[in-house]
């Protein structure tokens, strides 16, 4: 094997330290991540050529209130997700260890499958469109999801597998081999490559006025870059390769993503124009 070409970079994954307290980079990506959904999506709901009728269907206030809701549903699911498709017999042997949150293990699928409840019960409660909730969120994910894969990556986790590519890495703690960076792959797969394309679905093909397909787009898109970039990562190893093949944990939970998300597409249709709707005057230029 060829020796790697790049150093691993020497950031410590604690930023700061005051007295007990560590802030670390990994949550503080996560914080940051819910802070920009935030902010994005009250751009979203605030630009009414973007929506239905040139008429949003919710209000920057309603964001407001989501705010806790959406930082709930995507700690306490990614948390729960983790424990029952990850390492779900180490969790039952030492229960109190499920809510040290400061050590890591985070499943993406768990998260979503929390903050989508979260949508759904919101916007029942606040008479929303589903979808348009989930496709107001669903556009502003990547940003968070890049800004997670990068942490990942300083905290020498959840790195590829062995390879002899000019640009691998010898992770601290991932042996003497040369890995894939595969939290690189998943930044600009998951993170910058799915963000430009919904930004085009948003903004170029107005696609937000179809309910459900941009939140079908984000799903179907994490789903192929997910089993894409799994056959470069490492799968965990207290599960390995499931049903002694190739498979991995992430490319079982992700298939069915590309398929409701596919579904989700389909399905998406613009309403009927209303006839009570009117332009908002000056609204494109926000």
């Amino acid at each position: 094997m060829l020796p790697a070409l790049l150093p691993f970079p020497d950031i410590d994954p604690v930023i700061v330290r005051i007295g007990p307290l560590a802030i670390h980079w990994y949550g503080l990506g996560y914080v940051v991540g819910i802070l920009f959904a935030w902010w994005y999506s009250r751009r979203l709901v605030s630009t009414e050529r973007l929506w239905a009728n040139n008429r949003s269907p919710m209000k920057p206030d309603d964001l407001d209130d989501f705010l806790v809701w959406a930082a709930v549903g995507v700690v306490l699911g990614g948390r729960i997700g983790y424990i029952l498709f990850y390492d779900f017999d180490r969790y039952m042997q030492h229960p109190l260890d499920m809510i040290a949150l400061w050590e890591g293990g985070m499943s993406f699928h768990g998260g979503l499958l929390g903050t989508t409840v979260a949508m759904v019960l919101f916007s029942l409660r606040r008479r929303i469109n589903p979808w348009s909730l989930i496709d107001t969120i669903a556009a502003t994910a990547p940003f968070g999801l890049g800004i997670v894969r990068l942490c990942n990556f300083i905290n020498s986790e959840l790195w590829g597998r062995p390879t002899d590519v000019p640009w691998a890495i010898v992770f601290p703690n991932g042996g003497p081999e040369p890995r894939h960076p595969s939290q690189l792959y998943e930044a600009a797969l998951e993170g910058l490559v799915l963000f430009v394309v919904l930004r085009l679905l948003t903004h170029r093909l107005l696609k937000l006025k179809a309910p459900g397909f941009v939140g079908g787009a984000f799903i179907c898109g994490y789903g192929l870059a997910r089993i894409f970039v799994e056959f470069f990562r490492e799968p965990d190893p207290q599960l390995g390769y499931l049903f002694g093949g190739w498979l991995t944990m992430g490319m079982i939970l992700s298939t069915p993503m590309v398929l409701i998300g596919l579904w989700a597409m389909l399905q998406a249709r613009e309403p009927r124009p209303d006839p009570a709707a009117r332009s908002v005057p000056g609204d494109a230029a926000r």
